[in-house]
C-alpha cells in the first residue's frame, strides 16, 4: 500500500486528515464529530480499525470538536503537547461538568519527532493565537508529506521544515479584498489577518513564489473560508504564483480541501 493523504474535512467548520501507509493510520485533527468521522473514514476507504493514533495541532474548537468521544470510542492514544492539552481541558468539560481527561495520550514538543508504526512524524511551531500550535511533517518509505494550516504567516522555520516534502497540504484562507469587504466584525478581519491569524492567498502565493522548492507530486490548498475566498481565486492565485516552476513537477496537481466532503485519497509510493 503507498504512504497516502485522505482529508477528511477542512475549513473552520472543522478539520481532519488521515495519513495511511500498510502498517499504520493516523488521524490528525478531530475537529468532526465522532459519527461523522467514522462515516467520512468508511466513505473514503479509510478503516477506523487501523487508526493507531490522533495527532492534534492545536485546541481551537475546529480541530478537536470530536476530539473526546473519538479518543475514547477507538482507543488510540492521542499525541498532544502539553500546553495544548491544558488549554483543552480549560476550554472543554464533560457530561459531568468536570474538564475532559484524554487517558491515553503522548506529550509531544515541537522540533522533536516521534513514531507511529512506520511513520516518522517531525511537528514544528507555527504562528498562530492558540496556546501551542504545530504543523507537521510525516515520512514513511521515503515518502515525506507535509501538513500546515492555521498560520498567519510563512515563518522561517515552516519555510524549512516544508522543503523536500513529495506532497503538500498548505493553508489558503482568504482573499483579502474579500475579507475587507466582507461581513466579518472588524475585530475578526484584524485577527484573520493578523501574524497569529490565517494565511491568505497572496501571502501563499509569495511562499510558492520566492520560498518553494517544486519538489510536491501535488498540493492541497485548505483551510478555505467559506465567507473570505471562493476556490477559483485560491486556486488561480496558487496557478500564477508557480508558474515558472511547473517544470519542475509536470505532474504536479492542486487540489482544493472541502468542508462538507472527503477529497479523494492522494497517493505516492
Amino acid at each position: 500500500m503507498p504512504v497516502r493523504m485522505t482529508v477528511l474535512a477542512s475549513g473552520s467548520r472543522g478539520n481532519c486528515t488521515v495519513l495511511s501507509t500498510d502498517r499504520a493510520s493516523i488521524l490528525v485533527d478531530a475537529g468532526l464529530s465522532c459519527k461523522e468521522t467514522l462515516k467520512r473514514m468508511r466513505s473514503a476507504e479509510e478503516d477506523p480499525e487501523r487508526l493507531q493514533a490522533i495527532v492534534i495541532s492545536h485546541e481551537h474548537k475546529d480541530h478537536v470538536a470530536g476530539l473526546d468521544v473519538l479518543a475514547r470510542k477507538l482507543k488510540v492514544p492521542v499525541y498532544i503537547t502539553e500546553s495544548t492539552y491544558q488549554t483543552f481541558r480549560r476550554e472543554n468539560k464533560g457530561r459531568d461538568g468536570k474538564p475532559i481527561t484524554l487517558e491515553r495520550r503522548e506529550h509531544f514538543q515541537s522540533g522533536r519527532s516521534f513514531i507511529v508504526g512506520d511513520i516518522s512524524v517531525m511537528p514544528f511551531t507555527i504562528p498562530h493565537d492558540a496556546a501551542d500550535p504545530c504543523g507537521f511533517t510525516f515520512k514513511s518509505s521515503g515518502i515525506k508529506f507535509g501538513l500546515v494550516t492555521d498560520l498567519g504567516y510563512m515563518a522561517a522555520n515552516v519555510k524549512d521544515h516544508l522543503r523536500g516534502c513529495d506532497g503538500l497540504m498548505i493553508e489558503s484562507n482568504h482573499d483579502l479584498e474579500m475579507l475587507r469587504t466582507g461581513p466579518y466584525p472588524w475585530s475578526v478581519k484584524q485577527r484573520v489577518m493578523s501574524r497569529v491569524g490565517h494565511l491568505s492567498n497572496s501571502a501563499l502565493a509569495e511562499f510558492f513564489a520566492k520560498d518553494y522548492d517544486g519538489n510536491a507530486a501535488f498540493l492541497v490548498l485548505a483551510h478555505l473560508s467559506e465567507h473570505n475566498n471562493h476556490p477559483e481565486l485560491a486556486r488561480e492565485s496558487a496557478y500564477q504564483a508557480l508558474g515558472g516552476k511547473m517544470s519542475l513537477f509536470q505532474s504536479a496537481s492542486i487540489h482544493l480541501a472541502h468542508q462538507d466532503k472527503p477529497l479523494q485519497p492522494l497517493c505516492l509510493g
